[in-house]
């Protein structure tokens, strides 16, 4: 059984450190301690590199491709029923119906062709996923995500016309920029909608984005190791 799996020190000193940054992190902000959500990033990494998070009590998990997450979680889930699942990678419209298939939360809805590709497989396939939209905060062109003078109304549609699930935002900053304005900006848009899930933040600025109220975090390499 996976619960017998001897626990990776590595990991597990890994994911212990994180957790301590995380607390940290919400105390100065006066937060409490449970109000951030780590979601471990093991996107390249093989399912045994799973099983050890899960081992150390680790729960949610991002993978940023629907095929490497449909080759890894449906086997898990049997004996660990508290997984949870998110898919954090630009998703194509004709994998709408596989993504809502394997994930309890998409965070990349970008664009009007998605909203209705996920809305017709969500009635297909009878499952709900909890949808975040992923908001370009910097306006690059190379980036996913919808553009912020479009973020507003394209909330709105997802919501009201479309009826979908949407319970919150997720963005990535521009490498080069100090993140927590991007962050501010995510927050103040959450709020103006009435939306509690705020996804940003990674292993390289997570606690600034815990003091600008980030709900979830996103972090990879510092748990797992670079990925191959």
């Amino acid at each position: 059984m996976p619960h017998d799996l001897p626990p990776d020190p590595t990991i597990a000193a890994n994911l212990g450190q994180i957790r301590d940054r995380i607390a940290e992190a919400c105390s100065r902000a006066n937060r409490p301690p449970g109000a951030v959500t780590l979601v471990a990033v093991s996107k390249t990494h093989p399912a045994t590199a799973v099983e050890a998070a899960l081992a150390c009590g680790q729960m949610t998990f991002g993978e940023n491709r629907v095929q490497e997450a449909e080759g890894k979680f449906p086997a898990l889930r049997p004996a660990w029923p508290a997984l949870r699942l998110h898919l954090i990678g630009a998703l194509q419209t004709n994998k709408a119906r596989e993504a809502v298939r394997v994930a309890d939360v998409i965070e990349s809805l970008d664009r009007p062709r998605l909203a209705l590709a996920l809305r017709d497989a969500m009635a297909r396939e009878g499952r709900q996923p909890r949808l975040l939209v992923q908001v370009n905060t910097g306006d690059e062109p190379q980036k996913a995500g919808i553009a912020r003078a479009e973020a507003d109304a394209f909330i709105r549609q997802c919501r009201e016309e479309h009826g979908l699930p949407v319970d919150g935002l997720m963005c990535i900053p521009p490498a080069e920029d100090d993140p927590r304005p991007h962050f501010a900006l995510l927050a103040e848009m959450a709020a103006r909608h009435g939306l509690v899930t705020l996804s940003m933040g990674m292993s390289g600025d997570f606690e600034a984005a815990i003091a600008e109220g980030a709900t979830h975090v996103r972090v990879g390499s510092a748990i797992f190791g670079h990925r191959s």
